[in-house]
């Protein structure tokens, strides 16, 4: 009786022993752990606070006179400031599942658990899923590439050949785009091969006049630029154009019509809005100064009218 409670007084002074060490242990590591944790989130933190600081300060101020490069600033400084906050994000996830799978590992040996298997059989599990799933792993990488690179964002209109539209929601593994029409596309990261941005810094419009063949072009030019440095002081454009239109030249000649074109940098996503402007200026303009436009005629529309309808007699 004697032997049997002193071997149980020992197995529990020996269990308490254990617990007490191994529990101090724990709490060392998991104490360590969010120390670290703690560390690198505000080392992050204050990389990611630097960088916005540094692309607010780049940014001007309100854009006047020659805002075309001034406006394109404010926009590349906004795109600074929201990619700094998505790698700040992008990285504080990878710390946190980092430091939480090694403590859980330092954990686990520290209670007696032998950890040798658990890491082979991770390794055998790695290895099986790098070659099952190749693709997940492909479209996770791109969609890393993506957000560190800044190719494109929420909000942009983007051409990423299967699909045309504004961008929704930009994930690790999918993207999602709203086309034209309102349809949504789900576009894996590992399949987008190319991408046409068309709201980083400014887009082009293009705008093609046509006039008849025997009017001046000196004075044709000359109306152009005057509407270019009308709306280049005009601040109701300030956010639209990025700088004066442009007189290009003439495009083409087609029997006796001759198509000028004019070009002007716009905001992003506001060529169209561009383009109908300088449109109707021009239109306004050639009409004060007599500039003839010749009718063009469609090939569905017949050059005579059409002959009167034979009137119907009344049913009986």
């Amino acid at each position: 009786m004697h032997l049997f409670a002193a071997a149980s007084t020992s197995f529990w002074d020996g269990l308490r022993a254990w617990a007490v060490d191994a529990g101090l242990a724990v709490v060392i590591t998991i104490v360590c752990a969010a120390l670290l944790r703690w560390v690198v989130f505000r080392i992050i933190r204050r990389v990611t606070h630097t960088a916005v600081r540094r692309a607010a300060k780049d940014r001007p101020g309100a854009p006047r006179g020659e805002h075309t490069a001034e406006l394109t600033q404010v926009l590349m400084a906004q795109r600074r400031q929201a990619r700094a906050e998505s790698l700040g994000q992008l990285l504080r996830s990878i710390t946190t599942v980092t430091i939480l799978s090694v403590a859980i590992l330092v954990v686990l040996s520290q209670l007696g658990v032998n950890i040798a298997p658990l890491l082979a059989s991770a390794g055998v599990v790695g290895v099986a899923l790098g070659f099952g799933a190749q693709t997940l792993v492909k479209d996770f990488l791109s969609g890393v590439f993506l957000v560190t690179e800044d190719q494109f964002g929420v909000g942009d209109l983007v051409d990423l050949g299967p699909a045309t539209g504004t961008v929704e929601e930009v994930g690790l593994r999918i993207t999602r785009v709203r086309d034209f029409s309102g349809v949504v596309w789900y576009v894996r990261n590992g399949e987008i091969l190319r991408v046409g941005n068309r709201s980083q810094g400014w887009t082009v419009a293009t705008v093609d006049l046509a006039v008849a063949y025997d009017e001046d072009l000196d004075k044709v030019r000359q109306l152009v630029e005057q509407v270019a440095a009308d709306m280049e002081g005009d601040a109701a454009y300030d956010n639209i154009l990025f700088g004066a239109p442009q007189y290009v030249g003439v495009e083409r000649v087609s029997g006796d019509t001759v198509y000028v074109r004019v070009t002007a940098r716009a905001a992003p996503e506001r060529s169209g809005t561009a383009a109908r402007a300088i449109r109707e200026r021009l239109k306004l303009t050639f009409d004060r100064a007599g500039v003839r436009v010749p009718v063009l005629t469609s090939p569905d529309q017949p050059d005579t009218p059409n002959p009167p309808a034979t009137p119907r007699l009344p049913r009986i």
